[in-house]
Formats: structure tokens, C-alpha cells, sequence
């Protein structure tokens, strides 16, 4: 079942026989990593086993928000949005970034005491975050009608288009001289000297000094192959978009029940929680420890099933070498069924509380593989230093649903790590050590993906 239509990116058709990075994952965290390191006049391959952005980063909510991150993400989401707001001049296209706001529709008293705390968090940072009551946030969006208590606004909230976001930093990568090569998996990283020397691909070897692993759902099976631990499962969501519908409302909204999304085409972006599920694989018996703090906090409500993922779990190799045909060969894209019959229950509750989507109609649904880590931030590290961990080998993955918004600012500290600048955060809350360390690892609860 195709996903979203992407926008095109073209393919170099010759591998380099040498560069001074390799950046593995053509998603929105590899692509905006390896645009950075460019830029800093490195030689750089971005290699993608299937087509740039066609899993996760063109399948999300296309939300890029400030609001209900996690107190260790914000630094970086603040510089993140920062790097949002020129994106489209640095890279000479159109990636649909607008600031828009985002209203999240507080139901309950104990959700306006949780709105309350994220505000305080945001406002430490100068974002104008604001508590508004029930009757202001519907008058954002006419005709909408909602048993709520009020709302959280953030006017500093956007949204971009992911089906055009990585593809535009990709074809800019290419600009700068960057190479990229689609279709092109790599099995295997080469070492010489107790570090990283190169890469072997389906296509050949590329040498290079540094590598960054920005695999998505992949990463966990691609390191696991090296003998290095990353706690990552995976969670399916569905999305719809619909027709265009004239005059419709800019802003975007969240309730308990759907979200609403304005898109680039005048079509509207639903999803929602009750779409997503969890299918059951043998890597959740080998982290089920590692989980339990997210399975008590962040997964409460998740539909647990058994399913396509549970056979393809079972069956998929865990060990290979540079001459084997590998699992990233196997599986292009991760391009999961969608869930039309709870997407279709979602679209008829937008209907019934809001006229002005009385006509519109599916014009396409899909689902994506989000890859989760224990504590629902990202691991952006060097992998020296863990079991196994190889000097010039980094990694760049376990978004958790939040890395569309995340994929500039990663991609700067991603970059910053591989060509040793300062950090433009602190990046101790995401080195990939802390679920080997004896760290305590904790989920935020209550936060939103996307």
C-alpha cells in the first residue's frame, strides 16, 4: 500500500570511493545532519535503503511544536524551531514551515493542571505559552463544538509538510556537493585501527572517518548486528488526509479525540491516539524490562496486538556480514496497513463536532512505524564509550513520535558530535550510555507525539 507521495529527490549514480562521513538514513534527522556537515565544508554520503524521507518523516502529524515536550528536549526544540524559521531560504524550496499555533483542548481538570505545568516549562524559555478559557479556543475555529474545559495555546507553534521536508534538504545536500544515493543499503561499517574506516553498501565500499547512524526504526537491528545495545521498539499509527476544503481553518487543533492539521494543499491532516497500536514482537520480550517505565507511563491504552511485525519479527536475521543480502534489502520501506475502520470513527467525530467538515472526504490513508526508546527522547551520541562502541561511529535515532518537529536541531547537535564543534545543547540527556550506565531511566507522562 503506497504511503504519501513524496516530493523527488535525485540519486547520484556513482558511490564515492571515499568521503568524510557517511550519514545512514535519508529521514529528516539524517538528512538535516548531513546538510550541517556540508555546510562545514565536510565531504559527506547520504545513503538511504529505500527512497529519502518515505518512512517515518513523511508520515507524521507534520506538527513542529514547543508545546508538551519533555523539560531534557526543549533546549533543543528551541533551537530547533530557530533553525525552522530559515529553513526554506537555506534551502531554496518550499518545505511548508509556518508558524500557526496550536491549540490543545484541555477536557478534564487534571488536564488543565498538566497544561498548567507545561506552560511554566515553556515560559522559562520565553515562549508564550497561555492558558485560554474554553470559549476563546473555539473561537479560533468557527463551528467547532467541544465539551472542554479550556485550552493551551502557543502562537509560537507550526507545522511544515513532511512529504516535502527531507527531500528538500536532501536535494540541497546536493547542492553543496554532498552525494546521495537512494536504494542503496549498508551493511556493514568497516574499522582499522580500533575505529571507523568505512562502509560497505549493497553497491560497494564508500572509506570514510565518521559515521552517522540516523536508521529510525531500523536502528536498533542495524546495531544489534555490531553487538551494540539500543533499547528501541516500534509503535503503528494511522493518518488520513482529506480533500481540500475551501475556507477552512489555518490553526491546529488537539482533542482527546483527533487532531487537526492544515495542509500545503487546502486538505486537513487527522490523526489521533485511538489509531495507534502496538504489534508484538520477540524484542518486546528482550526489553520488556528495559520498557517497564514507559509501559506504566507513556503505552497506558495502547492497543497490544499480534500481527504482520510479530511474523516478520520472527523471521527477520539478526547477524550478517558485508556479502549478505540484509533485512534493510528485504524491507525498502516500512509501509504498515493503516487503520481505516478507527480512521473512518475518527474523521466521523471531527464531522459531528465541526460542520465545516460535514463534505470532506479521504483522499488517502496511511500508517508509520514509530521507533520508541524507554524514555521517550532521542539517543543522539558518539557510540565510543558503550559496549562494543566504535570511535567515529554516531548515532542519531529513537525519535519516539517527536522528531519531525526535532529534525533540524538534531541534525545540528547530530553534526556538532561528528566534527567535534561545541554543542549547540547539552547533549548529556541523549548519549546513548545512560540505558547501559546505571542511569535511572524515566518517561515524561502525558506527552503528546508528533
Amino acid at each position: 500500500m503506497p504511503g504519501p507521495k513524496l516530493d523527488p529527490v535525485e540519486s547520484d549514480p556513482v558511490l564515492p570511493q571515499s568521503v568524510d562521513v557517511v550519514v545512514i538514513g535519508g529521514g529528516i534527522a539524517g538528512s538535516c545532519a548531513a546538510l550541517e556537515l556540508a555546510d562545514r565544508g565536510l565531504r559527506v554520503a547520504l545513503c538511504e535503503k529505500g527512497q529519502v524521507g518515505a518512512e517515518q518523516s513523511s508520515r507524521n502529524w507534520g506538527w513542529v511544536r514547543l508545546s508538551h515536550r519533555d523539560p531534557r528536549e526543549m533546549p533543543l526544540m528551541v533551537e530547533s524551531v530557530r533553525l525552522w524559521q530559515t529553513i526554506n531560504e537555506r534551502v531554496g524550496a518550499d518545505t511548508g514551515y509556518r508558524k500557526c499555533g496550536i491549540t490543545f483542548t484541555l477536557a478534564t481538570d487534571a488536564d488543565v493542571a498538566d497544561a498548567e505545568e507545561a506552560i511554566a516549562e515553556q515560559n522559562k524559555y520565553q515562549i508564550p505559552a497561555r492558558l485560554i478559557p474554553a470559549a476563546e479556543a473555539l473561537e479560533r475555529f468557527p463551528g467547532l463544538s467541544l465539551d472542554i474545559k479550556g485550552a493551551m495555546y502557543n502562537p509560537e507553534d507550526g507545522r511544515a509538510e513532511p512529504q516535502k521536508a527531507a527531500p528538500a534538504v536532501a536535494r540541497a545536500l546536493r547542492e553543496r556537493g554532498g552525494t546521495v544515493h537512494q536504494n542503496c543499503a549498508v551493511r556493514v561499517i568497516e574499522t582499522a585501527g580500533g575505529r571507523v574506516s568505512g562502509v560497505v553498501t549493497e553497491k560497494g565500499t564508500i572509506r570514510c572517518s565518521a559515521v552517522l547512524l540516523a536508521g529510525g526504526a531500523w536502528s536498533r537491528l542495524f546495531l544489534n548486528n555490531m553487538g551494540i545495545y539500543l533499547p528501541q521498539l516500534r509503535t503503528t499509527s494511522t493518518v488520513l488526509r482529506t480533500s481540500p476544503i475551501p475556507d477552512g481553518p489555518d490553526g491546529t487543533v488537539k482533542y482527546k479525540d483527533f487532531t487537526v492539521r492544515h495542509r500545503y494543499d487546502g486538505g486537513y491532516t487527522i490523526a489521533g491516539s485511538n489509531t495507534s497500536r502496538f504489534e508484538i514482537t520477540p524484542d518486546s520480550f528482550r526489553l520488556f524490562k528495559a520498557f517497564l517505565p514507559t509501559l506504566k507511563n507513556e503505552w497506558r491504552g495502547l492497543r497490544m496486538t499480534v500481527g504482520r511485525q510479530t511474523l516478520e519479527g520472527l523471521r527477520t536475521p539478526r547477524k550478517w556480514g558485508p556479502n549478505d543480502r540484509t533485512p534493510f534489502e528485504e524491507t525498502r520501506i516500512l509501509d504498515p496497513i493503516p487503520d481505516k475502520r478507527r480512521a473512518d470513527r475518527m474523521l466521523a467525530d471531527v464531522k459531528g463536532a465541526w460542520p465545516t467538515f460535514a463534505d470532506a472526504t479521504v483522499e488517502q490513508y496511511w500508517a508509520g512505524q514509530i521507533d520508541v526508546l524507554p524514555d521517550v527522547i532521542p539517543a543522539i551520541s558518539p557510540t565510543e564509550g558503550v559496549k562494543n562502541g566504535v570511535p567515529g561511529l554516531f548515532v542519531s535515532t529513537g525519535f519516539s513520535g517527536h522528531g519531525f518537529g526535532l529534525g533540524p536541531g538534531a541534525g545540528r547537535l547530530a553534526a556538532d558530535l561528528v566534527s567535534g564543534h561545541t554543542p549547540i545543547v547539552d547533549p548529556t540527556p541523549f548519549r546513548l550510555s545512560r540505558f547501559t550506565d546505571g542511569s535511572k531511566v524515566r518517561a515524561m507522562i502525558g506527552i503528546t507525539t508528533r
